[in-house]
């Protein structure tokens, strides 16, 4: 064998031992941690999938806001092709890391018709029926998509049940707005005006472009707490429509508690709102924080105004169907 033969052999193992060296060296999710704050000690887990709304850059924003300026550890997956380890919200089959949610004490959840496969859909079973604190953002309402006689088809969106109805309370009906015109505002509902998640907001600082969900009479067991205010266009001073959508208003975030197999009950916030532009708004913000230490019980330590800076840089891309930006890894959200 010639000389330059061997050269070329040796040359191209090396090159293969780094690409894999570099391949494998690249996390499949992110974990913020090591902060101070009134959090500290308490883990959560953020879990993004979702075609349309953004979730993949709204989670990652709202994990560092937890954890810098709060304390909490915060680890946010995504959906994300396997081979390459890019994320990629049109796969629905495949969200690594959610064995986080063994030791998490809040799932924030804001996936959209996801069919994840049996190994890691098992992750979140065995955290629901451990009777855990959840939140859940936008499309949770109807987070899965599990085909009928699959393991876990029980959580699959449907109008009687699914984790939507399940667990948050209610399930995805229909746009009481008119999607991508008519934006939302969010109002205090009558009598919780003194409710810890609301602490520190008044009437219009929630806001997104994103807008109200139908909503048919949530479970008895919930209780809402903002109404949404369905507006003539897509600007945070926009005037309310007028008519029957604003007459009744939606609730737009609402209470709620679910059972656990050995008969723990965890505290349940869901939003309809939540798209990655509605946490421009500095209150949307706000009432995500003040919910997450409501879940986990340190409502007594919600500041009276809680920090809710945007950490970073944060130019999330409007909400819609392939529109998200393609070749992003998770590495791209680490804290800088």
């Amino acid at each position: 064998m010639k000389l330059e033969h061997i050269t070329m052999g040796v040359l191209a193992a090396v090159i293969s031992v780094i690409v894999s060296a570099a391949t494998a060296a690249e996390p499949k999710w992110v974990v913020y941690d090591g902060f101070d704050g009134a959090g500290k000690g308490k883990e959560i887990v953020l879990i993004s999938g979702d075609e349309e709304y953004r979730s993949e850059e709204a989670l990652p924003q709202l994990g560092k806001i937890l954890a810098k300026h709060h304390g909490f550890k915060c680890t946010v997956v995504f959906s994300q092709d396997a081979e390459t380890g890019v994320i990629n919200p049109d796969n629905s089959h495949n969200i690594p890391g959610l064995e986080a949610l063994k030791t998490a004490d809040l799932m924030i959840i804001a996936t959209r018709f996801r069919d994840l496969v049996d190994d890691q859909m098992a992750h979140i079973d065995a955290y629901v029926r451990a009777g855990k604190p959840i939140i859940g953002m936008r499309t949770a309402t109807h987070a899965f998509n599990i085909g009928g006689g699959k393991k876990y088809s029980k959580y699959s969106h449907n109008r009687k049940g699914g984790f939507g109805k399940q667990i948050l309370g209610d399930t995805w009906l229909n746009h009481h707005g008119h999607h991508g015109r008519e934006s939302t505002r969010g109002l205090i509902a009558k009598g919780q005006e003194n409710h810890p998640i609301l602490k520190g907001i008044k009437d219009g600082d929630i806001w997104g472009p994103t807008d109200v969900y139908g909503v048919r009479p949530l479970a008895a067991t919930c209780k809402p707490l903002v109404m949404g205010q369905v507006l003539k266009g897509m600007k945070f001073d926009d005037e309310p429509v007028e008519g029957r959508k604003n007459n009744p208003m939606m609730p737009v975030g609402w209470t709620n508690s679910h059972k656990g197999d050995d008969g723990a009950t965890g505290r349940v916030f869901t939003t309809t709102m939540g798209a990655a532009t509605d946490l421009l708004a500095e209150g949307t913000r706000r009432m995500m924080v003040n919910a997450a230490y409501w879940a986990v019980g340190l409502e007594g330590k919600i500041p009276a105004k809680s920090k809710v800076d945007i950490v970073g840089v944060y130019k999330p891309l409007q909400f819609g169907f392939g529109k998200y930006k393609r070749g992003v890894k998770p590495s791209a959200h680490l804290m800088k």
